[in-house]
């Protein structure tokens, strides 16, 4: 199961974003595994972002690789884990990148499931040629660009 919940005023094609989710888990064998996606303010991911990574500015994505219960500490089953992303900045950053905010949310999507899924690019070379590899790859797919 795929959720979305939209916490900002933006409009977003919630049925899209769940398509592309799916179509990824699913090539990744992955497709049994929950993940929520959360949309909010950049006032919120800033806020998140000084939290768990100490950068006091706001960002496009977050991921949290690890759901659990706030008082059990219990990890929820079967899921990937959170995806946040901030569609104010997505937006500024669909201008700076002259591409369409579909496009650019799809690639902060895209990008956050391969992180859940275990992918970097920070650090090792050849992981980060990888990562970038499949997110062309789905992005190009997505938006049949071959």
């Amino acid at each position: 199961m795929i959720e979305i919940n939209n916490l900002t005023s933006i409009r977003i094609d919630n049925s899209f974003l769940k398509k592309v989710a799916r179509e990824i888990l699913r090539k990744e064998k992955k497709e049994k595994l929950e993940l929520s996606i959360a949309l909010v303010n950049q006032r919120k991911i800033r806020e998140l972002n000084k939290k768990y990574l100490g950068k006091n500015r706001p960002t496009d994505i977050l991921t949290f690789s690890e759901i659990e219960f706030p008082k059990s500490n219990q990890k929820i089953k079967n899921s990937l884990g959170e995806i946040i992303i901030c569609p104010q900045k997505v937006n500024k950053n669909s201008k700076i990148f002259k591409t369409t905010f579909k496009k650019e949310i799809t690639n902060c999507l895209i990008h956050g499931i391969l992180h859940l899924l275990g992918h970097d690019h920070e650090g090792c070379q050849r992981e980060t040629k990888i990562m970038e590899k499949k997110q062309k790859y789905y992005l190009s797919r997505i938006f049949n660009q071959r």
